[in-house]
């Protein structure tokens, strides 16, 4: 799955456009790697994503095209929330 679209079903980002502007900012890495919005992201794969008032890094549990709003908290485990530090 790309991961602008996993950013987007898994509800860390609201939109696929936004999710797809923070990769191009270089504000989105995988495995410690910058990515494009059409990277294949993988299960067990550390995402981290930079924000103004910090960071968020994550592993990724699982990859599903569509999840319930109550599910989609299952697709990860956040790792470090920078931003309440």
């Amino acid at each position: 799955m790309r991961i602008d679209k996993f950013l987007k079903v898994s509800r860390i980002l609201k939109r696929r456009t936004v999710a797809g502007d923070a990769c191009k900012a270089g504000k989105v890495s995988v495995n410690g790697r910058e990515v494009k919005p059409a990277y294949q992201l993988k299960t067990g794969d550390v995402v981290e994503l930079a924000f103004a008032a910090g960071s968020l890094k994550f592993r990724v549990l699982e990859l599903k095209e569509t999840v319930k709003k109550e599910e989609a908290s299952k697709m990860y485990e956040i790792l470090t929330d920078g931003a309440s530090q």
